[in-house]
């Protein structure tokens, strides 16, 4: 149809038309007058659109399929990636119970010193200040870490903190060369410092050149002014070598640290010192020595019938050697000592070969 005035009017005329029929139909209610005719049309033209719909929808499954796969396949990737996070975080039972462990070792010695920490985790290995031996914790200035806080976890001394950024903190571990801390002996309270040596035993030079000190001897840190670097009473270490005197002022030891610092996991920030000095009683009890069993055998007296018998047959062992058998009482005793040993020997020539004695008298 072209587009004249006639058309116009006649288009203008349908709308309004179609407008009057929806609002009469609406007005109605049930009851419309409309109603018939929209029967009617139903009848008519349902089995038509039964006919198209059964034509078109696998048409238009098909393309919805097609629309959705993408959605579907960008679920099943979010869904895989949140697994795979929450095995990450969650870990294996036996990490877990690890953990677990240290959190609650470190708990007990910080109760026992009396110290208030913050609890942290090693989030990395290294620093790329150097190849110095440090951590990093996955706290910082948010979580109220300081430089030169003590760092223990529950085996005993970590290290200090040297670099603190907003949500991390760097730590200088006890083995490092440019680690040093001030001990104390444990009972007899010798002072010394300790000084990393990487992989091997911490090195301790005690003030006393004269000290009394032996493997298995134990060291806390001694405590610096005003609790930094280093809280006082933290374990150490054990001694495992000791250098001979040698008349000097000083006297080197060597000290297998409690620490394992290939292995850290769960630590603590010392952010609170405590009120006094703990000295020895965050060391660790000792094990006590397994006690010696002593074992006692009393030897059972034979009975009266056994003693007879076991007499007896000593008694068959020991043969009869005639006159030199006799004991030297018997000998007479009116002869010369030279006379009765020429009597011993001409009876023992008398024997034949075979032991046995001769029958000649």
């Amino acid at each position: 149809m072209r587009d004249t005035r006639e058309s116009r009017l006649l288009l203008v005329l349908l709308v309004a038309v179609a407008f009057a029929l929806i609002t009469v139909d609406i007005r109605g209610g049930q009851e419309s007058p409309v109603d018939g005719a929209r029967q009617a049309a139903a009848a008519v033209f349902g089995p038509v659109e039964n006919g198209v719909a059964a034509a078109v929808d696998p048409i238009g499954n098909a393309i919805g399929a097609v629309r959705d796969s993408g959605e579907r396949h960008n679920r099943i990737a979010a869904l895989e990636k949140e697994n795979a996070e929450l095995k990450a975080e969650l870990g294996s039972d036996d990490r877990n119970r690890n953990r677990l462990r240290e959190l609650d070792a470190m708990l007990k010695t910080a109760g026992a010193g009396q110290y208030g920490i913050k609890g942290a985790q090693v989030v990395a290995i290294g620093s790329a200040q150097g190849f110095s031996w440090t951590v990093t914790l996955d706290v910082g200035a948010r979580d109220g870490i300081q430089r030169d806080m003590t760092v223990l976890n529950g085996a005993g001394l970590v290290g200090r903190v040297t670099t603190v950024g907003p949500s991390t903190s760097t730590v200088l571990l006890a083995n490092d060369p440019d680690f040093t801390v001030g001990t104390r002996m444990e009972k007899s309270d010798e002072l010394g410092f300790a000084t990393g040596q990487g992989d091997r035993p911490l090195l301790v030079q005690l003030l006393n050149g004269k000290a009394k000190v032996k493997p298995g001897d134990r060291l806390v840190t001694f405590g610096s002014a005003g609790s930094r670097p280093f809280v006082p009473g933290v374990p150490v270490g054990e001694i495992v070598r000791v250098d001979p005197m040698g008349g000097g002022l000083t006297r080197n030891v060597y000290v297998r640290p409690y620490v394992g610092f290939t292995k850290l996991d769960i630590v603590g920030v010392v952010v609170q010192a405590p009120r006094s000095d703990p000295r020895d009683t965050v060391l660790p009890q000792k094990p006590k020595p397994a006690p010696t069993v002593t074992v006692t055998v009393t030897a059972k007296p034979p009975a009266d019938g056994q003693a007879d018998e076991q007499a007896q047959g000593e008694a068959a062992e020991q043969p009869i050697r005639g006159d030199a058998a006799k004991p030297a009482q018997e000998q007479d005793p009116g002869r010369t000592r030279e006379q009765n040993q020429g009597q011993a020997q001409n009876q023992g020539q008398a024997q034949d070969p075979n032991g046995q004695e001769d029958a000649t008298p």
